[in-house]
């Protein structure tokens, strides 16, 4: 019998070291209640445990550190107590085509957040300045969205972040300026299919950046500076813009194995160099580019598409000069 007693009271003791606390159970219910009760969270029971049996939840120590809704049926708005799940690291909510409205200031209470993905929803209104608050996030993307308006320069402020994933969105306006003095890490930047434009800043040329995809945008003037021999860079995609200038002029870093600048209007001579790369993704098509393209490399394995529509380039795969 008292074998028994022990046993239970052993099972009640690891039982609720490994529950959820009451806090965090609350603030989720409160947030289904939000959403509608929809049945993408219908594991939600207020009698069963949060951190062992919900969809999405995942805890450590009893306190909800990641919280994942995404790819079902979800109306309704960012609901404000998420910035009661205070010791989340990270929010992931995705494909939830009818999540609406803004990110909402609360957020900025989730201050041991690393990862906030809010992509393929339909957020809009502005990319709010208040997300530089988050001082731990790596990861920030919110991708495939309807946030419009400018870049908040404030996401330079941010100094563990290794990626800045706004992709495919309605922002307009230019690359701030602040984005020439990032506070920590320089993070890739995903800035492709928008409405930016203008003049890349000069600043920016004294980073490093491992991968910058700005294309499908309308930025104009010179975008050199992501190019030098002595960085480690490993993708650009500048296609699709206004981009002008001279391509001979520039050193490329050995490290780039895809290099996307068509239809700009790029001038100049073929760069030898570019025989050197290990390229696996490879188009200058649509500009105003001149001259023999250099025999050599992995130049020749491209199809003359990657090379066509230009003002007067020719050998291998295009026509003989």
């Amino acid at each position: 019998m008292k074998l028994l007693l022990h046993l239970s009271i052993l099972f009640i003791s690891l039982a609720s070291s490994y529950s959820c606390t009451s806090n965090d159970k609350n603030a989720l219910l409160q947030i289904k209640k939000s959403l509608n009760n929809p049945p993408l969270l219908s594991s939600w029971n207020p009698r069963t445990d949060c951190c062992t049996s919900w969809t999405g939840v995942e805890c450590t120590n009893r306190r909800v550190t990641s919280l994942t809704i995404s790819s079902g049926k979800l109306s309704g708005q960012i609901p404000n107590q998420i910035g009661d799940l205070l010791y989340l690291r990270t929010l992931d909510f995705s494909y939830l085509t009818h999540l609406t409205g803004n990110i909402p200031r609360t957020i900025t209470k989730l201050k041991n957040l690393e990862i906030l993905r809010l992509k393929q929803t339909n957020l809009s209104g502005p990319i709010p300045d208040f997300i530089s608050e988050l001082k731990s996030v790596t990861f920030l993307d919110l991708s495939f969205n309807q946030f419009t308006g400018p870049i908040p320069g404030s996401l330079s402020q941010m100094p563990k972040l290794e990626a800045i994933q706004i992709n495919d969105n309605k922002l307009s306006g230019s690359v701030p300026n602040s984005f020439g003095s990032f506070v920590g890490n320089v993070p890739n930047l995903y800035l492709f299919n928008n409405r930016l434009s203008g003049r890349i800043p000069e600043s920016l040329s004294k980073y490093d950046f491992n991968a910058v995809d700005l294309s499908g945008n309308g930025f104009i003037g010179d975008g050199s500076m992501f190019f030098g021999r002595n960085k480690t860079t490993i993708r650009v995609d500048l296609s699709r813009n206004i981009f002008q200038f001279d391509l001979s002029k520039v050193k490329f870093a050995r490290s780039i194995v895809s290099l996307d600048l068509s239809q700009n209007r790029i001038f100049g001579k073929f760069p030898r160099e570019l025989r050197k790369l290990r390229l696996e993704h490879f188009n200058v098509s649509y500009n105003s580019l001149c001259g023999k393209i250099p025999r050599g490399g992995l130049l020749q394995t491209f199809e003359p598409t990657a090379f066509s529509h230009n003002l007067c380039l020719c050998g291998t795969p295009l026509k003989a000069c």
